[in-house]
């Protein structure tokens, strides 16, 4: 990359609260989630070319990577490839740009890494091609075609996200929080998460979004004890090695221990960095778990 090229941070999220409806015949589940972007990050640095060269792209993981793992997917599958082609077939024609990716958010963790980079490149192409599109233009195009999680970061570091993921109500936060966030090498497929969900509540008879459940958690002060997530048990479910490295830890750091979106990523918010660091540094469970302190931006 020349120094033409322009390097776009693209954070990973937690879900500080999650609330899940019943499945809808669409196939999708609507949800009411308050979502927060943290300082882990991937670099996307993209360079225009010349109309007349092919895209070039590459990933691979940062030098300080939490918790590197082999990148198993075929590139053309990768979210910001997919957001390139998808602006191209937009605009009707060529972007060609030179795309190298540095991720440090791991797959399968319910982090977004992912959706982040697609929304990355989607900003990229517009400001480098100067394509002048509007934010509902890309929020409508990443919703559409690259998944429900891309449009929250493509807008405030902290919403309220509601519906299948289309409406987001920007939510800023009173001060940074801070979190110990928790990187097991476990992947959790998504849908999987949602069949056990689905199977729970058949049993509990618990089908509404609760909303109001979220928004009072955004009224004052946050605390860790009262955040939730309906997939976590779902989750713990879908993997018990999840379940019971949960369980362990919330023994160890005398804390609740949430797992963010549909895992395997989990976290506990801290009162405070000393708090996090100290959080981070406690969970000393055996090579697979990386953990390491975090704060919102």
């Amino acid at each position: 990359m020349n120094d033409q090229a322009k390097t776009y941070r693209c954070p990973a999220k937690v879900n500080l609260a999650l609330s899940v409806g019943a499945r809808q015949p669409n196939g999708y589940h609507p949800i009411c989630s308050w979502m927060a972007a943290v300082s882990l990050h991937d670099d996307l640095t993209v360079r225009r070319l010349d109309e007349s060269e092919p895209s070039e792209f590459e990933i691979g993981w940062a030098d300080d990577a939490p918790r590197p793992h082999v990148i198993e997917w075929p590139i053309e599958d990768d979210l910001a490839c997919r957001a390139c082609q998808l602006l191209e077939h937009h605009v009707g024609r060529p972007l060609p740009v030179g795309v190298e990716l540095n991720k440090r958010i791991p797959a399968g963790s319910g982090l977004g890494g992912g959706s982040s980079d697609g929304a990355g490149m989607l900003r990229a192409l517009n400001e480098l091609f100067e394509l002048g599109l509007e934010a509902e233009t890309l929020n409508w195009l990443a919703r559409s075609s690259l998944g429900s999680d891309v449009p929250f970061f493509l807008g405030e570091p902290s919403a309220i996200v509601t519906g299948l993921g289309e409406s987001l109500e920007p939510m800023a936060l009173k001060e940074p929080l801070h979190l110990a966030l928790i990187l097991p090498r476990l992947q959790c497929n998504t849908g999987a998460v949602y069949e056990k969900f689905d199977e729970q509540a058949q049993q509990t008879r618990s089908y509404e979004v609760d909303e109001d459940a979220v928004r009072e958690l955004t009224g004052g002060s946050v605390d860790n004890e009262k955040l939730f997530n309906d997939l976590a048990e779902p989750a713990c479910a879908a993997v018990p090695e999840l379940g019971e490295l949960r369980e362990h830890l919330a023994r160890v750091l005398h804390h609740k221990v949430h797992v963010t979106g549909s895992g395997a990523a989990l976290f506990v918010l801290a009162k405070d960095e000393t708090e996090a660091k100290r959080l981070a540094e406690a969970v000393r469970v055996g090579e697979g778990v990386t953990a390491l302190p975090v704060r919102t931006v």
